[in-house]
């Protein structure tokens, strides 16, 4: 709780930190999963229309920002898109996406969150897409989220959240601060992607099943690889069940034999 409100303190409010009630704000975004998020309509950074359900199928990171933030908010989005690049890398390209909302509603139109993106070096960046809303869209989906703000003398106080949402799109996890680390974001979202069925035929799902338990962190690269040692003692393992199973089928005929 203490990063949490530091994140509040730097955040620019002039208030002090005990204005936004941090505690509250936190239980509201617990709450919120196992949420399904409403089909809410946004506009894209380009001006075209954007319906949640278009993102449906896929995991989905939300990130709710404002672009009058100069310090957190673009911190936050920095760290984001590097944290995605490293599960891009492990995960494929295409196994999941990224949706950054600004809730400024008054400032954060198209135009705004096309320069926000292209100033965080997220503009072009595969799998993400910036988007805002009208003022009703914005505060229905951040109910839907958990996401708790409230403006301050010099901005917006709220919680540095990440919203992970599962292919139908409900809330699996909250992710908090501007300090993630690549397995707070990669292992829940490796879960989704390959520990669970999406109807990709069965070949597909059983080396997604082998990647689920073969991609490991190594903290000495900071990045995820693919350990064949696991495969093996995994392939190892399958070979001697199988051939147990295999000699207790033939004990079993033999004495039925006899």
């Amino acid at each position: 709780m203490r990063a949490l409100l530091l994140a509040l303190a730097l955040a620019g409010a002039a208030l002090p930190v005990a204005a936004f009630d941090a505690e509250r704000a936190l239980a509201v975004s617990q709450a919120a999963i196992g949420r399904t998020v409403g089909d809410h309509t946004l506009m894209r950074s380009d001006g075209r229309p954007l319906r949640l359900s278009e993102l449906a199928g896929r995991p989905l990171l939300v990130s709710l920002v404002y672009t009058g933030c100069h310090q957190v908010c673009p911190t936050t989005t920095r760290q984001l898109l590097r944290l995605t690049r490293i599960a891009r890398e492990a995960l494929g390209p295409g196994r999941f996406r990224v949706l950054v909302v600004g809730f400024d509603t008054a400032q954060d139109t198209p135009e705004a969150m096309r320069v926000y993106a292209r100033r965080q070096g997220a503009a072009g960046e595969p799998g993400w897409i910036f988007a805002s809303a009208d003022e009703s869209v914005v505060r229905a989906l951040a109910r839907d989220l958990g996401f708790v703000y409230e403006r301050a003398p010099q901005g917006f106080d709220h919680l540095l959240q990440v919203t992970l949402l599962d292919g139908e799109l409900r809330v699996r996890r909250q992710l908090y601060g501007d300090a993630l680390t690549a397995p707070q974001l990669v292992e829940p979202l490796k879960q989704i992607v390959y520990g669970e069925p999406v109807g990709r035929g069965l070949v597909a799902e059983i080396a997604d099943r082998v990647r689920l338990f073969c991609t490991t962190y190594d903290p000495a690269t900071g990045a995820y690889r693919f350990d064949y040692s696991l495969f093996i003692g995994l392939a190892i393992s399958t070979l001697i069940l199988l051939s147990t199973l295999a000699f207790l089928v033939r004990e079993l005929r033999r004495r039925g034999a006899s």
